[in-house]
């Protein structure tokens, strides 16, 4: 069987000249690719091996590697038609070999044409391979044998890179912790560092917001497998599991316990790891990267995202690579865990922010080819810095270059919560009565806009906090509107002096940017779980991670400060009961202390103005 699929955006430079062309005789298990021009692109075409042709490439699907203990996981090959040897990128996901996912991280026939063979395989347990699914568990060994059979593949030079995002970004990480010889480097895109910072819970709260969609959508492939020869029982069950899914917003996330939700046993799903790890400490080490990167010695380059999920991940990992004496290089734009273009939430970011563009750069995944190709050998491929650093610079929405992260340059400034709700760089000089607030677990402050990936229901990025700022249970403290602009890049705090009058609760705090018409939108935010002696004041740290933006001249600067974000997280239901067990609720009356003695603040990482292009900034990124 053959037939013609369309070869989408040639592999050609951003500004150059390109044409829509069509790919031909694709066979079901193997077949050719052939394009009928030559290939463009802003850097030269690799010429590694020398005299070879890269315009033709040849697909086969399913092919089988068997692993230590027998399992067979199945990949998709592409390759240049020509025999090379050529260098490896594997990419182990559990999304499907076959699905747009994949190919929008890194696009196999775009990659195969410039010089590579590319592994797409799917992991243990899911799709075309065989085994139980179960998250996280046998990534570190399967991703050492993997690795070592593409190495072996026909054509290969023995020289194995990986790339790929979030589930498929951790399985590089492990494979590269487990140390097999012919693996060279790594791209890790939107992935995590420690999954109880970002995956399974922040601050101590459940990361609610994510386990329970991404189960359920993992837990279709299970399902089916389970019931391929019973098709009404089939039918059944998806249909049970996708009302759930449906669901989510008007009942899912409201189930309790949150730290046992029936559903997973309902339908007897794997869920994304919270559960399993408070019931086995140890086992998340299976997807744990923090603390372990003096481990691997490879070059890694990262990609992240300020509205990710995993942003501070991202950062962490790059930052431990560099501390470790490794070379790595990193990418920051303005984008969320799904969605990489330039307009993301209420914000449109310029075409300059879109991956396509990367303020006239041209693609990102032409940059992280062009890296991988240097890492595998190339020598006239040109790879970048070692130390390189690339950010999107929200607020005047351009690209800047940079050699390091963080930036030794920002200074932590203060801005204090005040009486009257102002925000303001001086402390408190006079003794002032704290705010108070009541926080009703039954009726949580609700989750709008963030670093989130969640159900439908819920847009991530930077959305309008008009609802959230009107909520009696939402403290609001702002500045005057500024003289001139303010940048802030880095990692934000919160410093909190409060106090509850249960024996636990949460503190939200979020950082917002307010323009002159009074529209607020939100930059970061952190948790924080706490256990407290009822009504007895204490200093909390609330982490919001990371950004990059400037406040113009004109906004004004927000704090808000709460008990919830929901269901994003999950709700603290103020009882001090394990969250395993906790179903029963009680208010709890919350004070915020911002007095001499007690100066709750938000600690902002302030770059001092500078001439932009002095530090490489791209002002034509601005570009729509």
């Amino acid at each position: 069987m053959t037939g013609r699929i369309p070869s989408g955006r040639n592999d050609v430079d951003v500004f150059g000249p390109g044409k829509d062309e069509s790919l031909s005789a694709l066979h079901t298990h193997s077949g050719v690719v052939r394009e009928g021009g030559p290939l463009h692109h802003g850097a030269e075409s690799p010429r590694w091996p020398k005299g070879q042709r890269m315009d033709e490439i040849q697909i086969e699907f399913d092919v089988p590697a068997v692993m230590r203990d027998g399992a067979v996981l199945r990949a998709d090959v592409y390759r240049p038609r020509d025999a090379g040897p050529w260098p490896v990128l594997l990419s182990r996901l559990p999304y499907g070999k076959g699905t747009p996912l994949a190919a929008r991280m890194l696009d196999p026939v775009t990659a195969a044409k410039r010089g590579f063979i590319i592994v797409v395989q799917d992991t243990r347990g899911r799709f075309a391979s065989d085994g139980d699914w179960e998250p996280w568990t046998y990534e570190e060994n399967d991703g050492y044998d993997t690795v070592r059979w593409a190495a072996g593949l026909p054509g290969s030079n023995g020289s194995v890179g990986m790339y790929g995002a979030s589930y498929f970004g951790n399985t590089q990480w492990m494979a590269a912790l487990s140390k097999p010889p012919e693996l060279k480097a790594i791209a890790p895109s939107i992935t995590w560092s420690d999954p109880d910072d970002g995956l399974f819970s922040r601050g101590g709260a459940i990361e609610l917001g994510i386990t329970l969609p991404w189960s359920f959508l993992q837990g279709a492939d299970t399902l089916m497998r389970r019931h391929r020869t019973d098709l009404a029982r089939l039918q059944t069950s998806l249909i049970g599991l996708v009302q759930d899914l449906d669901g989510l917003a008007a009942e899912g996330y409201w189930e309790l316990p949150a730290g046992r939700l029936s559903a997973f046993a309902r339908h007897d799903i794997p869920e994304l790891g919270y559960e399993r790890s408070r019931r086995e400490p140890d086992w998340a080490r299976s997807c744990r990267i923090a603390g372990r990167h003096d481990e691997v010695d490879l070059p890694t380059f990262h990609i992240g995202g300020w509205y990710d999920i995993f942003c501070q991940g991202t950062l962490d990992n790059y930052v431990a690579m560099r501390r470790a004496g490794k070379s790595a290089s990193l990418v920051v734009g303005p984008w969320v865990h799904t969605d990489w273009g330039h307009e993301v939430g209420d914000v449109n970011f310029g075409f300059g922010a879109n991956p396509d563009l990367m303020g006239l750069r041209g693609r990102v995944i032409d940059m992280q080819l062009d890296w991988l190709r240097h890492q595998l050998g190339d020598a006239d491929a040109g790879g970048p810095d070692a130390g390189r650093v690339l950010l999107f610079v929200m607020g005047i929405n351009q690209w800047r270059e940079e050699t390091e992260w963080p930036l030794s340059r920002a200074v932590d400034t203060d801005f204090h919560l005040r009486s009257g709700g102002a925000l303001t760089p001086e402390s408190p000089g006079t003794d002032e009565r704290p705010e108070e607030f009541v926080y009703a677990p039954a009726d949580p402050v609700p989750t709008t806009g963030g670093a989130i990936f969640m159900s439908a229901d819920f847009r991530p990025g930077p959305l309008d906090q008009t609802h959230v700022d009107s909520r009696e249970d939402v403290l609001v403290f702002t500045t005057e509107p500024l003289v001139e602009d303010v940048e802030v890049t880095g990692r934000i705090r919160a410093v909190l002096f409060a106090s509850t009058d249960g024996p636990s609760t949460d503190w939200v705090a979020r950082l917002c940017d307010v323009d002159e018409d009074g529209v607020c939108l939100n930059v970061a935010d952190g948790i924080v779980r706490v256990r407290s002696v009822p009504d007895e004041p204490a200093e909390h740290l609330v982490d919001l991670w990371s950004t990059s933006m400037v406040f113009r001249a004109g906004h004004r600067i927000r704090v808000q400060v709460t008990s919830s974000n929901f269901p994003r997280w999950d709700r603290n239901l103020n009882t001090g009961e394990p969250e395993q067990s906790a179903t029963a609720m009680r208010v709890a009356r919350q004070r915020i202390f911002h007095d001499a003695a007690r100066p709750s603040r938000i600690v902002l990482p302030v770059v001092p103005p500078v001439d932009r292009h002095a530090v490489g900034e791209t002002v034509l990124s601005e570009v729509r």
